[in-house]
């Protein structure tokens, strides 16, 4: 798949600081369908403190300069201090289960003074097609926590259900070097029978490139097209560009970064960098939403394949 007919439509979104705790951001958008072309996109804000919250907006791809609703509250919010989650919570991935909504986030913890931080991965559901999403995180504790594969810090995990198999793949810091650039962050592998035990054997998906400066790979967004995986994430150089890579099986992938089609719009507001990328399908056609720069403070546009 060559993924050069990508089409921007636009800039979706950007918060005019209607809540304080939606003053800025509006990063790592994640499309779920509604109905046809109805889309509800959720995302993460910032308030004065620095502090990521999750919340929604919905919008129709056919029209995707008229937002048609804004939550009101965040749907995911900073828990108490000491918490995994203390320092910010941060849109990851959405599954569905029937009617109930397993809304992966990622959990800040800005507490270690020798890193820059420690990330470790949530989880709030929501029952009956609602969107009043409660922590589930095991004693009040990350879903997916550090451990001797991933002893560092873990980020933005994208998760299929395939039959009883729930298959994750999730970025993993490998060192932190003495500044954030020298940091080398992969995408790894992990499964689950239930969605919340997971196994993690340290098996990278996509490993950084030897030269190029390539120091992080990260926020991967997986579709299954019959046989063939393809995963979208973002790649800093240092700044974000897109990847884009092709597997048989989810497991072992090749990269075909020069497939993507998808560059910054010098002078627009992704004119510097794009990232944190969703894929998704609505009314016939496949779409993305998708970051511009200062990691979602420029908001999160959208762009469809194909036309």
């Amino acid at each position: 798949m060559s993924d050069a007919g990508w089409k921007k439509l636009g800039l979706v979104y950007r918060p005019a600081g209607d809540y304080p705790w939606r003053l800025s951001h509006a990063a790592t958008p994640t499309a779920e369908v509604l109905a046809d072309t109805l889309v509800r996109v959720y995302f993460t804000s910032r308030d004065e403190q620095n502090r990521s919250h999750v919340s929604f907006l919905e919008f129709d791809v056919r029209r995707p300069n008229q937002v048609l609703h804004v939550s009101t509250s965040p749907i995911v919010a900073p828990s108490a201090s000491g918490t995994f989650d203390e320092n910010g919570t941060a849109m990851g991935c959405l599954v569905k289960e029937g009617k109930r909504r397993w809304l992966y986030y990622l959990g800040w913890n800005l507490s270690d003074k020798t890193v820059p931080w420690r990330n470790t991965i949530g989880l709030a559901v929501a029952e009956d097609d609602g969107v009043r999403f409660e922590k589930a995180s095991v004693g009040g504790g990350p879903v997916v926590g550090l451990n001797s594969v991933d002893p560092h810090s873990i980020s933005y995990p994208w998760i299929l259900r395939e039959g009883a198999l729930w298959r994750m793949w999730y970025g993993s810091n490998l060192a932190w070097g003495a500044t954030e650039e020298t940091m080398r962050h992969v995408i790894k592998y992990a499964e689950s029978d239930d969605g919340t035990l997971w196994r993690r054997e340290g098996q990278v998906a996509i490993p950084l490139k030897e030269d190029g400066g390539e120091f992080a790979v990260a926020r991967p967004c997986v579709v299954r097209d019959g046989g063939t995986y393809r995963m979208w994430y973002s790649r800093r150089t240092p700044e974000y560009r897109l990847g884009y890579a092709e597997s048989g099986d989810g497991l072992s992938w090749i990269r075909r970064d020069g497939d993507v089609g998808l560059e910054p719009t010098p002078g627009s507001w992704d004119g510097k960098t794009v990232e944190y990328t969703c894929v998704f399908d609505a009314g016939g056609e496949r779409y993305m939403v998708y970051n511009g720069d200062d990691y979602g403070r420029a908001g999160f546009g959208l762009a469809v394949f194909g036309s």
